[in-house]
């Protein structure tokens, strides 16, 4: 187990992410958790963002309480700013928002409002401050990710094969496709840290196929590497088939039934991985309690694929599924971004 102490090293770590992040002596700065909060990581932002000469607020809300029929697992979409308009209001008057929230804002119906007032949220994922620190975005992330960005936005296809079975087309013609490089400097815009990653929200019923899930590949909801295969048939964006013997198929086959909910079979992102600096083997490395898995979400040459929620799609479930493949070739109008696992480097 990790020791939960301040250590000088890991304020030099959140210190490089604000800098990438431009915060400015006398800035107003909202640091938002939770009770349930890593508060390790809130009390190094304080240190980091006063060593800055930033102007630092806490904004502090209880954890909601649980309302779903299984445990809720790194989605992204925290609930903890539900009918808390006066915690909103506090964070809209901030230059920049540092979400330390278990989720994370990144899906949350009340993100558009908290940037409505011009802030711009740094999401810090819930690692222990051993993973941050060797995750610090570096500078040519940016200029990599814009190009895979680019690439993406223009694409009218993806396809993603793989050895192990895994043949599935998307259809990207009016998806939404961002990316993250692990900080934001301008008003209105997200980051996440670790960063190092695109993704494409397809409009509905974009993406069919088969998705082969192979022993090695990673189901972050469980926070778990797959023992045998499990098979996924897509149809129309809707998980249709779950295939496969042994535990992995089976907790994915309960879980995804314990939601009552089709729309948590839908599709939620595509995308990929492309941060050389991420180990897939450091799920192995932490406890449970320590890690969120976005490290696994960003190594480099991973295929993402995601279900449950998708705004642009108009679906909305808590019900989400996070599973990173390795060694698969996807291509965008026929042209490669990753061959069997390795990325290709795009033109800026």
């Amino acid at each position: 187990m990790l020791r939960d102490r301040i250590e000088a090293k890991w304020i030099d770590a959140f210190v490089r992410v604000f800098a990438l992040c431009k915060v400015q002596p006398g800035e107003a700065c909202a640091i938002l958790s939770e009770t349930q909060s890593r508060r390790l990581n809130v009390h190094l932002a304080e240190l980091a963002l006063a060593r800055l000469g930033a102007t630092a607020f806490h904004v502090v809300v209880p954890s909601k309480p649980q309302d779903a029929p299984v445990p809720v697992r790194s989605t992204g979409a925290s609930n903890a700013l539900a009918g808390q308009h006066a915690a909103i209001e506090g964070l809209k008057a901030a230059g920049l928002v540092v979400d330390l929230t278990v989720e994370g804002l990144l899906h949350a119906r009340e993100l558009p409002e908290v940037l409505s007032g011009g802030a711009r949220l740094m999401m810090i994922s819930n690692e222990h401050p051993e993973a941050l620190e060797r995750l610090v975005p570096e500078p040519a992330m940016e200029l990599r990710v814009k190009a895979a960005i680019k690439r993406a936005r223009i694409a009218k296809t993806m396809r993603v094969v793989s050895a192990a079975g895994t043949d599935l087309t998307v259809d990207l013609r009016e998806a939404s496709t961002a990316g993250v490089w692990g900080w934001c400097d301008r008003p209105r815009t997200v980051a996440h840290w670790p960063g190092g990653l695109v993704v494409s929200f397809p409009r509905a019923g974009s993406v069919n196929g088969t998705l082969v899930l192979d022993a090695g590949d990673v189901n972050l909801t469980f926070k778990r590497y797959l023992e045998s295969p499990v098979r996924l048939t897509i149809e129309q964006d809707y998980v249709t088939s779950i295939d496969g013997a042994g535990t992995d198929a089976e907790l994915m086959r309960r879980y995804f039934a314990a939601w009552g909910d089709r729309e948590a079979y839908a599709t939620s992102h595509v995308g990929w991985g492309m941060n050389e600096a991420a180990r897939y083997e450091a799920l192995a490395m932490y406890d449970r309690r320590d890690t969120n898995g976005t490290e696994i979400r960003a190594f480099a040459g991973n295929f993402l694929f995601s279900t449950g929620a998708n705004e642009f799609a108009k679906r909305y479930t808590k019900g989400h599924f996070d599973l990173p493949v390795r060694n698969c070739t996807i291509t965008l109008d026929g042209e490669p971004v990753v061959e069997e696992g390795r990325l290709v480097e795009l033109p800026a």
